[in-house]
């Protein structure tokens, strides 16, 4: 299983130099799980940064994948792992899903450089 943290979705929906990264594996729906506070992040930047239209296509495209809702066990432990790795509320909630389905996460979120499971790029601009 795959997860794209919020970093990779705005990347590909904005067609950031990154896209093509997280391209192959946001398109891949079979494998891809999606945390229900990744569709809030990438929500309401998308709205900041466009349109109402554009966010609502955007988390259509999210939908496709698996949406994780958070529950007590994964709220519980995101706290945890938020706590060992000083992780702020998202980025633990993120952590936490993808560890909970035994999914490689894919980022350019810098804290998580050097975490297990974790593949990450560098933020190109």
């Amino acid at each position: 299983m795959n997860l794209v943290d919020s970093s990779g979705w705005l990347e590909y929906f904005t067609g950031s130099p990154n896209a093509h990264i997280f391209s192959p594996i946001i398109e891949d729906v079979q494998n891809l799980i999606v945390p229900s506070i990744s569709m809030y992040e990438v929500f309401k930047k998308l709205l900041i940064e466009t349109d109402e239209n554009t966010a609502l296509q955007a988390i259509t495209q999210m939908q496709l994948g698996k949406v994780i809702v958070l529950d007590e066990p994964l709220a519980l432990n995101a706290a945890r792992i938020g706590f060992d790795l000083k992780l702020a509320l998202a980025d633990s909630i993120i952590l936490a899903t993808a560890r909970s389905y035994n999914a490689v996460l894919y980022t350019q979120d810098e804290h998580f450089k050097h975490v297990p499971g974790v593949k990450y790029f560098n933020k190109k601009n």
